[in-house]
């Protein structure tokens, strides 16, 4: 049930609204469009201030991966600001939603499922030895920001920048860093 997707492969899309480029790490099910998929990992960079794309009954929850930050005006939830190290934040993707830069381009990633269908968590790791992952009922997404392994059922697999790895969520895996300690977001995604 291992997949591995390489950064080299991602493939690279325009935003729904034209103001970007998105980069699509995985969509569920596979071939999906932006219409129908149920589930959605991207990373997008966003290089000017203006309005996100609306997804009509979509969940989504962004972090910044590099830059200084955005500040992001959403309805009904007010102004929040989304820095590297900030915690990813959750919000309606159907909320009408303003960004504005801190101090030039950023990189993104951008989780969304489709609401009462799918539900998600999106969290940052830092592993400075070796760090189980657990089990979950639903699939795992790990997307490495640092040279990294895991160790799966099948094996070890090895990870660099921006290259993700889906798990089943019942396999046992454990992230391994290259060097010290490694960083990466990891994506639960479960059945509502």
């Amino acid at each position: 049930m291992t997949r591995l997707m390489r950064n080299s492969d991602h493939r690279r899309m325009p935003w729904k609204n034209g103001g970007g480029e998105t980069v699509e790490v995985i969509v569920h099910p596979q071939g999906a469009s932006l219409a129908d998929f149920g589930w959605r990992v991207s990373m997008a960079t966003v290089a000017s201030d203006g309005p996100f794309s609306v997804f009509p009954g979509i969940d989504r929850t962004l972090a910044v991966l590099s830059g200084d930050g955005m500040d992001l005006s959403i309805e009904r939830l007010g102004e929040k600001r989304l820095t590297p190290q900030s915690e990813p934040l959750a919000f309606p993707a159907d909320a009408p939603t303003t960004a504005r830069l801190a101090g030039g381009p950023i990189t993104d990633l951008n989780v969304m499922t489709r609401r009462g269908v799918f539900g998600h968590r999106l969290t940052h790791h830092v592993a400075d030895g070796a760090q189980p992952l657990a089990a979950l009922l639903g699939e795992r997404l790990l997307l490495a920001l640092e040279p990294l392994g895991v160790s799966t059922e099948a094996g070890l697999v090895g990870l660099q920048p921006l290259d993700a790895l889906l798990l089943d969520g019942a396999e046992t895996a454990e992230v391994l860093p290259a060097g010290e300690s490694a960083a990466f977001y990891l994506v639960e995604i479960t059945a509502a």
